[in-house]
């Protein structure tokens, strides 16, 4: 009976853990649910603000989902919802998913050498180095092998040469990436687009075709796939009950750091709130986030000219956008991304009441002032703090004594109480 209810309780868990408030759109039909930025209490003024930056930035097409609704929808020039673009590198998220998929069908261990499945000699690299690299290493960039050859795309094992052994060095190398094609149909027996099909697709309502393009297979789909995608991703590989990727353990580890040497990176996923992070063709380790603005739990999916989905677990939040460079020679395309995240924390000004109910820890949070208000709490710390961390203001907190926060400038400001029980962290808008 014990271990019945232990069952019970850790499928209830899985289920809580995996988004059961979260809307999803049905599998097909252009049908999806919307919320009102009103009804979420959001500051609307700032909506002209986010799409005047998207066309000036050359955008085609921004959704963006809070609990699996549409909030914001907006296509730009004779894109429509209806119209297909590539996704490039952010369509590498996507490869990620199937992998754990193959995994937790037994098809493959992500532990395997990669030569089990694409052949001894598939580098040019002496066996001994080759037989060092694994799946892991391909999903998180490790390879080892030379990213700065004449074509890093090339998967030819001529253009895939040893420089380091696998492990030990991080470098964004499209090349080994591409080949889990290759590991995946091998070790399935079904190409890319029948695996995705069969696993994912049906099961989401996704559209979408990988298209191969030089060595390089990209996947084109509309927005709203992309943005199901995203949603799929929130629901910690779960759509609507239906587990799509059940290994939670997998999921876990994409979308956390994947190795030591850039922890910024999952499993082919970016991700947010790390102490530092590499960016393509370089090895300098650059401090702090890869997106300041954004959310720290924030994990997202970056592609060529600025392709991206952002996904929020805190905030049940999801944003893509599709479009052409928003910023010329951009090493990395990470500038549009925390410009959309300034605006964001703008027109996400107000809590909506459900969120409110959540943060009902003792605080009260006016305009003006903000009140501690459980005596057991007395002593606690007010911090003030800007957007980037530096600290503006700290104080000591008496309960129900108020303290007035009309000598903040204007701006986005982070509140957080700190020493009790409760801690409680706000973001706020001074007007």
């Amino acid at each position: 009976m014990k271990k019945l209810l232990l069952l019970v309780f850790a499928i209830l868990f899985r289920f809580e853990s995996n988004g059961q408030n979260l809307y999803f759109p049905p599998l097909s039909g252009n049908q999806w649910d919307t919320l009102s930025p009103e009804s979420l209490g959001w500051c609307t003024n700032f909506l002209d603000s986010l799409d005047n930056l998207l066309l000036e930035r050359n955008s085609k097409a921004f959704i963006l989902l809070k609990h699996g609704k549409i909030v914001h929808e907006k296509y730009f020039g004779t894109f429509t919802k209806d119209s297909l673009w590539y996704w490039a590198s952010a369509g590498k998220s996507l490869t990620s998913m199937l992998v754990g998929i193959a995994q937790q069908e037994g098809y493959l261990s992500i532990n395997d050498l990669s030569s089990e499945y694409l052949g001894q000699g598939w580098t040019s690299a002496p066996l001994a180095k080759e037989n060092l690299i694994t799946v892991r290493h391909q999903l998180s960039m490790t390879t080892g092998l030379d990213d700065g050859v004449p074509n890093s795309d090339c998967t030819s094992d001529s253009c895939l040469v040893y420089l380091a052994d696998a492990g030990s060095r991080w470098a964004y190398h499209n090349a080994p990436y591409t080949l889990l094609d290759g590991v995946i149909q091998s070790a399935t027996g079904l190409n890319l687009n029948s695996f995705l099909q069969t696993r994912v697709k049906v099961k989401t309502g996704m559209s979408g075709l990988y298209v191969q393009n030089g060595y390089n297979n990209v996947y084109f789909s509309n927005a709203r796939s992309m943005a199901r995608y995203g949603l799929l991703a929130l629901g910690k590989g779960v759509w609507n009950g239906d587990s799509v990727l059940k290994d939670m353990n997998y999921f876990t580890e994409m979308t956390n750091t994947s190795q030591a040497i850039n922890p910024s990176y999952g499993y082919l996923w970016w991700l947010n709130g790390k102490s530092g992070f590499m960016v393509p063709q370089s090895q300098i380790n650059f401090t702090g986030s890869i997106i300041p603005n954004g959310p720290t739990d924030l994990f997202c999916a970056l592609g060529k000219n600025d392709q991206k989905i952002h996904v929020v677990p805190s905030q049940d939040l999801v944003w893509i956008r599709m479009g052409n460079a928003a910023t010329p020679n951009q090493l990395v395309p990470l500038i549009l991304d925390n410009e959309v995240w300034g605006i964001l924390n703008q027109l996400m000004c107000t809590s909506s009441v459900e969120e409110k109910n959540k943060l009902n820890k003792g605080v009260l949070l006016t305009t003006t002032h903000i009140t501690l208000q459980q005596p057991d709490q007395s002593g606690n710390e007010l911090r003030i703090s800007d957007l980037s961390g530096r600290v503006f203001l700290k104080q000591k907190l008496v309960a129900n004594q108020a303290f007035s926060l009309e000598q903040l400038p204007s701006g986005m400001w982070i509140l957080s109480i700190e020493g009790g029980s409760n801690p409680w962290v706000q973001k706020w808008v001074k007007e």
